[in-house]
């Protein structure tokens, strides 16, 4: 009767423990940027990224697992970079231009920018060889780092496996490294949508209606919200990272084509030619186009807090986190969007023993 008995509390013993266990999950977001610049004024469609906080890269073209410490890496497709699908920029320099947290300046200048963009090129980026700075017309490296002196960006954060972040790291160093930029069909949007394919298969497609089966960052950051409005396990959180002001006038929130074309005043001359297709993009906005997201009271992260973008995304782990609570009915006509809320506590978010763990090495790191 012994073995019975022994074999009834293993049992009982293992079912407890194996709930308490937490899951090997790490974090991801999709950086939706705002449009910016000049650009803003022609197609303020924006830029769209990926986050990793498990992928870390030892040059632009070559991921790995990152190393205690990390942060992560940005990973997006660029125009104007020669010989390039992809380019992978660690976290901090991506936002800007530094390494470190208390590197990093309340305001900026067109100097200030310009400096720290080329001291980071100058230490890490030399490997891309003969590629332009950049500028308002001409797209160039400097793209890659300091991308919050440009814009503001939201982070909607969800979880990944290891097995997931392995496999995405295996495809991108293995993948030849052809550029295949188009604005049309091979955009930053499109490369997102394929690795988000990978991750939940099936999600992301591309759509006739709207935006005449042109992927953009809008739409991607869409398609993952209703995704995650079925998916809780995803555990969809959102966050801003504030614009660093000084550079440039404030960013505008980006819009599909649809709504570019209306915000623009594109659709004015375009309904002079054709009063029809006119009222085809009008139509198209109106009813397709508008993508409601949910960014009612985002966290919003500093320099000095962006290691909670790392840390734990299950609402379980740390409970003033955000999460996907709900479906949000949009007014005037609206799509359904799934709605973020907040916890009662709208400061400073506790930090995760993890986000804790890599502020403390990223100071001393800074101290050294």
């Amino acid at each position: 009767m012994r073995f019975p008995r022994a074999f009834f509390w293993f049992l009982t013993s293992f079912v407890l423990t194996a709930g308490l266990c937490p899951r090997a999950s790490g974090q991801a977001a999709l950086l939706l940027e705002d449009a910016a610049g000049f650009s803003s004024v022609l197609s303020p469609s924006g830029h769209v990224a990926l986050y990793f906080a498990r992928i870390c890269a030892d040059t632009p073209t070559r991921l790995r697992r990152c190393e205690p410490g990390e942060l992560g890496t940005v990973i997006s497709r660029y125009e104007g970079i020669k010989g390039r699908d992809w380019l992978a920029i660690p976290l901090l320099p991506h936002l800007y231009a530094v390494e470190d947290p208390p590197s990093v300046p309340t305001h900026v200048d067109h100097a200030t920018v310009a400096e720290l963009r080329q001291a980071y090129h100058d230490a890490h980026l030399t490997v891309l060889g003969n590629v332009p700075v950049g500028g308002r017309l001409m797209p160039g490296w400097n793209q890659l780092v300091g991308a919050a002196f440009e814009r503001r960006i939201y982070a909607f954060r969800f979880e990944t496996t290891p097995e997931q972040d392995d496999a995405l790291i295996a495809r991108l160093n293995d993948s030849p490294q052809v550029p295949h930029f188009n604005f049309i069909t091979r955009n930053c949007a499109d490369f997102v949508s394929d690795i988000l394919n990978e991750y939940f298969p099936g999600a992301f497609k591309r759509r006739i209606l709207p935006d005449a089966g042109i992927t953009m960052p809008r739409q991607t950051a869409y398609q993952l919200e209703r995704y995650a409005q079925k998916h809780p396990q995803l555990h969809l959180q959102l966050m801003e990272i504030p614009q660093i002001p000084g550079y440039r006038r404030e960013s505008g929130r980006s819009k599909s084509v649809a709504g570019s074309l209306v915000f623009t005043g594109d659709v004015i001359p375009l309904a002079l030619l054709d009063p029809y297709v006119a009222a085809g993009v009008l139509a198209d906005y109106l009813i397709f186009g508008r993508y409601p997201l949910v960014r009612q009271h985002p966290q919003v992260l500093s320099p000095q807090t962006m290691a909670i973008l790392a840390g734990s995304a299950n609402p379980s782990a740390s409970p003033t986190n955000t999460s996907v609570a709900s479906a949000a009915n949009q007014s005037h006509g609206d799509l359904a969007a799934p709605a973020i809320a907040n916890s009662t506590n709208q400061g400073d978010a506790a930090k995760t023993p993890d986000s804790e763990t890599l502020e403390a090495n990223a100071a001393r790191q800074a101290h050294r």
